[in-house]
């Protein structure tokens, strides 16, 4: 099998997604990337935020994260992957709790999406920012 590379993104959701943005950069020192406007509930539906070579993304909490988790202080990975159908068949096999099938985005990604067995949230997909 060739080998191939794996980029985490560690996500978070946050009730006021804005005010952490600007604590995140002040504090810290992240570099605010993209920031996308959410709708109703959501004032932000995604950012994407770095340190260095790292990145988070995070958004705000809203009525359509509550359906996979994780709400404001929890948190979850995202994995770009190269073959996530591949990945997703041997999770599945081993007894992965499955919280999205594949999927294919409308911004061009194929994700799932599992629990581990002490409930972490680990989505798989192709994105890479």
């Amino acid at each position: 099998m060739a080998e191939s590379t794996q980029v985490f993104y560690p996500s978070f959701r946050y009730r006021d997604a804005r005010a952490a943005i600007d604590w995140l950069v002040e504090a810290l020192g992240f570099e605010a990337g993209m920031v996308v406007d959410g709708e109703g509930d959501r004032d932000v539906a995604h950012a994407e935020l770095t340190l260095g070579s790292g990145m988070i993304m995070l958004g705000s909490e809203s009525s359509s994260a509550a359906k996979w988790g994780p709400h404001a202080g929890q948190g979850w990975v995202y994995v770009a992957v190269d073959d996530p159908d591949a990945l997703y068949e041997r999770a599945k096999a081993a007894g992965a709790e499955v919280v999205m099938e594949p999927t294919d985005t409308d911004y061009g990604s194929r994700d799932f999406a599992i629990r581990d067995p002490e409930g972490n949230l680990w989505n798989f997909g192709t994105y890479r920012p």
